[in-house]
């Protein structure tokens, strides 16, 4: 008589897979393998629940990480792993909900007379940079969601204290965008809940990577998905200036 010796863990091991529709109805289909290879940056192992937790977020948010909706970076494996919103994620989330109705943005200047509440992102050579601001509107509400930041508080800084490239080259520019999400989280919470820019971290973010065509890496059954624009702390609740400040900012206008 012969007898099957073998067990469960002679057997290959089925990899769960992590499948929603995004808005416009497409499927997007995320392995474990297809996020460690593919959609981190760093030099950072990830652990398991990182990995859990970035897939959670992306189905629970409907986010396409093969567009560069959101990212995770993990320095080393000692530093825990962040999750980065893409550029504009923010905003197309939020012009899907029937109540968005616009916004107004700008930096806030010194000047002799105090402080200049400017709309847009113009700064002239001379003058002195204190913050920025956004006002987000609702068909709902009387009054808009404002929100008012510091250049000083979210200046991206490399570990020897000099501001990196990024907000070196376009300061005016980041910290408007930094207003920008802080207020559209606040008026639509439960659509941008735990979303982040990268624009808020304090620390450099690495370029965006060009992606391989999706029918090239998926494993091993292609899913449908065609490509079409948070900084959240796995470990603990989201602390977006957590990350260590070690690689100059890349351009993610």
């Amino acid at each position: 008589m012969t007898f099957n010796t073998s067990t469960n863990r002679d057997m290959p091991r089925k990899e769960n897979k992590t499948t929603y529709a995004m808005p416009n109805g497409e499927q997007i289909t995320l392995t474990p393998q297809t996020v460690r290879q593919y959609l981190v940056r760093g030099n950072g192992n990830l652990t398991d629940q990182e990995v859990m937790m970035f897939l959670a977020l992306c189905k629970s948010q409907k986010l396409n990480p093969f567009v560069n909706d959101a990212y995770l970076i993990k320095y080393g494996n000692n530093s825990p792993a962040t999750i980065v919103v893409g550029k504009g994620a923010l905003e197309k989330r939020a012009e899907l909900n029937p109540q968005y109705d616009g916004k107004e943005a700008g930096i806030v200047i010194a000047s002799d007379s105090g402080l200049e509440y400017r709309m847009g992102a113009l700064l002239r050579p001379t003058e002195e940079l204190i913050g920025g601001w956004c006002n987000v509107y609702r068909k709902d509400r009387k009054r808009p969601e404002r929100a008012e930041v510091s250049f000083d508080e979210y200046v991206g800084r490399k570990s020897n204290g000099e501001i990196n490239g990024q907000w070196a080259s376009k300061p005016a520019t980041m910290i408007q965008k930094v207003a920008v999400s802080q207020a559209l989280r606040a008026a639509f919470p439960n659509d941008l809940n735990q979303m982040y820019g990268a624009e808020e971290m304090d620390s450099s973010i690495p370029e965006p990577i060009t992606m391989q065509p999706y029918a090239e890496i998926q494993q091993p059954e292609p899913a449908a998905i065609s490509a079409p624009n948070m900084v959240r702390e796995m470990q603990q609740p989201v602390q977006p200036q957590a990350m260590a400040r070690e690689l100059d900012a890349a351009d993610l206008l």
